[in-house]
């Protein structure tokens, strides 16, 4: 048994400004299809926005979807979605203090926070919009107000694509990392055997937690500098920070995540 497991956007989605391979997308469907990979994918999308990037990119669907920042898992089979209530029961006895509408009401006033759409919330996911160069002064009053007293985990992002900064609260045990341990634990393969592969901030926690990480070759240079910095810390960490030249590939997007699988053996 093996996982690859990804980012969507900007990590196997080709959505930002560097030229992307055409060929990319469809030998990595070929290639996890013909090795029987179990592919998860680890997102800050919903179940909408992740079926449509399915449609539009020609990605194929994962087997397993951890959504919504790792806050919900689906697994897709026999052309259906299902969701994991395992999950949802696992983080309500790990983390007993969450309280989304408390922590709303917390933060509501802070200056440069806007409430993000219905559809990008839910009982473990309070996410907001964030002026990001102002995002010193707001991430120390979140610190200040919430910090500690919620079960949470505090997630900063930034969106290059629209500038927007992206602040998410979730349960500290609901995570893009703790939904992939969770996964990889059902699947019964060891954290050190299981290829993560990511582009930005959100990604860091997956990326220096033990499993086997790639970096695409378009990832942030926080992302990169901060991944360098765990290593340097932990030599035991793994980490591949794709350059290009996999069957004559750029390393961005989807080809990096193939230059990083083949990297670690699992193609």
């Amino acid at each position: 048994m093996k996982i690859l497991a990804t980012d969507l956007d900007r990590t196997l989605l080709p959505n930002g400004s560097w030229p992307a391979d055409a060929a990319a997308i469809p030998l990595f469907n070929e290639l996890t299809r013909r090795d029987d990979l179990v592919v998860v994918y680890v997102t800050g999308r919903n179940l909408r926005l992740t079926e449509e990037a399915i449609a539009h990119f020609g990605v194929r669907e994962p087997d397993v979807l951890c959504g919504d920042v790792g806050t919900s898992i689906r697994k897709y089979r026999d052309g259906k979605w299902h969701f994991d209530e395992g999950w949802s029961e696992h983080v309500r006895r790990a983390s007993p203090r969450w309280n989304a509408a408390a922590i709303h009401a917390l933060v509501a006033d802070i200056a440069g926070i806007r409430l993000q759409e219905a559809e990008h919330l839910n009982p473990f996911k309070q996410s907001y919009y964030t002026d990001h160069g102002d995002r010193a002064r707001i991430l120390a009053e979140v610190d200040a107000r919430v910090k500690g007293r919620f079960d949470e985990a505090i997630v900063y992002s930034f969106d290059s694509l629209d500038g927007k900064g992206l602040l998410d609260f979730l349960p500290a045990s609901a995570t893009k990392l703790t939904s992939l341990e969770y996964v990889a634990e059902e699947y019964g393969v060891p954290r050190g055997e299981v290829v993560f592969c990511g582009d930005s901030g959100n990604d860091i926690f997956p990326l220096t937690a033990g499993f086997r990480g790639v970096l695409v070759r378009n990832a942030d240079d926080q992302l990169v500098a901060e991944v360098r910095e765990a290593m340097a810390a932990n030599p035991a960490l793994k980490a591949y920070f794709a350059k290009g030249g996999y069957r004559g590939l750029s390393g961005y997007y989807t080809s990096g995540v193939l230059e990083g699988a083949d990297f670690y053996g699992v193609l």
